[in-house]
């Protein structure tokens, strides 16, 4: 079958969480069927060229600071991208896999499954209602941009979402629930080999990882392992990352008095060293009031670590249903009832649910979706 995967922004010439799923896709893609990414032209690509089996089309040329400014993806950039991709034009694909942003390209890739008889898919990580544009917008100009971006999205044969609360939204909006799907190959198996294969003793330690940022709230974190000490659990924090409230949480740790049992460290360059260390943890925290999907959560799974959540967490239920959920008031005391347990791995739940983000599972995903709406072969 012969696949077009349709994205502004190509992994690893830039580095992020939805580059690199469509990356995973399109290389497991790639080892059954003929790939073809239409993409932008980063620095140190080529116009035209073959990667991991996957055949490349970069055209007009971009860079971070084009793409993204005043904090937000350029408008303009989109609409060059939109007039690059008529390139899809001088090939036959059975199949578009495209994502809901930068959404201006939508109208022309419809167009394109239309006069061509492809079959359309649409990737959607987060679905942007009314609301969210009168946020991000302001002014005038965001009931134009809801507008259009509700009629974009529309008319795909079906759709591909990271999660639940996702698929909700966009049910909400008035795109039928048995046309979207959850996947997102975040998880490749073959890097947690090393730790999975090690027997490790399981320290008394918490773990957090990620951007220290407000809704993150790591000064809850603080706080519950200072309550889960003061009860007894005899636990060290390490708190890996980077970000605006670093400063802020170090001299928190010293100010409520639990600095001798903090260790905060920078993200791993190396992230097999950081699921060795995760591996021998006890436990992952997550107090965030913010999370799209949690990636980390994930992984926490894959290595049999318990994730522990407040009920107030937004991370979807698929996720959640392999963690450990608690009242906040809660948290300190399960903290010590993971710590002492003599079976860590008793308190992940449901890693059936895992399948929804092995990479390895991409081709079984996409064969089962192509049946359902019909793609030739």
């Amino acid at each position: 079958m012969k696949i077009a995967i349709v994205y502004d922004v190509p992994y690893p010439w830039h580095v992020g969480g939805i580059e690199a799923m469509h990356y995973n896709a399109a290389v497991e893609l790639a080892k059954k069927h003929e790939v073809h990414f239409f993409t932008t032209k980063w620095p140190g690509m080529n116009d035209e060229f073959v990667h991991k089996g996957i055949h490349y089309h970069a055209t007009h040329e971009t860079n971070q600071e084009k793409i993204y400014r005043h904090g937000r993806r350029s408008i303009r950039e989109a609409a060059l991208f939109n007039s690059s991709i008529i390139k899809l034009f001088g090939y036959n694909f059975d199949v578009v896999l495209t994502d809901y942003f930068p959404m201006l390209h939508l109208p022309l890739v419809k167009l394109y499954c239309k006069s061509r008889g492809a079959k359309l898919i649409i990737a959607v990580a987060e679905y942007w209602d009314v609301e969210y544009w009168r946020k991000y917008l302001g002014g005038a100009s965001w009931p134009v941009a809801s507008a259009f971006s509700a009629s974009a999205i529309k008319g795909a044969d079906a759709y591909v979402t990271i999660s639940s609360t996702t698929m909700q939204k966009m049910a909400e909006a008035g795109i039928g629930k048995d046309k979207i799907n959850i996947f997102a190959p975040v998880i490749d198996i073959k890097d947690f080999r090393g730790a999975l294969r090690k027997k490790s003793k399981h320290l008394k330690q918490i773990v957090f990882s990620g951007r220290m940022i407000k809704e993150k709230r790591i000064d809850k974190w603080l706080n519950a392992v200072k309550q889960a000490n003061r009860i007894g659990a005899g636990a060290k924090g390490i708190i890996i990352g980077s970000g605006p409230e670093k400063p802020m949480l170090i001299a928190m740790s010293k100010r409520i008095g639990i600095e001798r049992s903090i260790e905060f460290m920078d993200f791993y360059k190396d992230k097999r060293k950081f699921y060795d260390l995760l591996k021998s943890s006890s436990l992952l925290l997550n107090m965030s009031e913010r999370e799209g999907l949690s990636i980390i959560c994930i992984e926490a799974a894959v290595l049999g670590i318990p994730v522990l959540l407040p009920s107030y967490s937004p991370i979807p239920e698929e996720v959640k249903e392999m963690c450990v959920v608690k009242d906040e008031k809660d948290i300190p005391s399960e903290i010590k009832s993971i710590m002492h347990s003599r079976d860590i791995g008793s308190f992940v739940k449901n890693r059936k649910n895992l399948k929804r983000y092995l990479v390895s599972e991409t081709n079984m995903f996409y064969s089962r979706l192509f049946k359902d709406i019909g793609a030739k072969h």
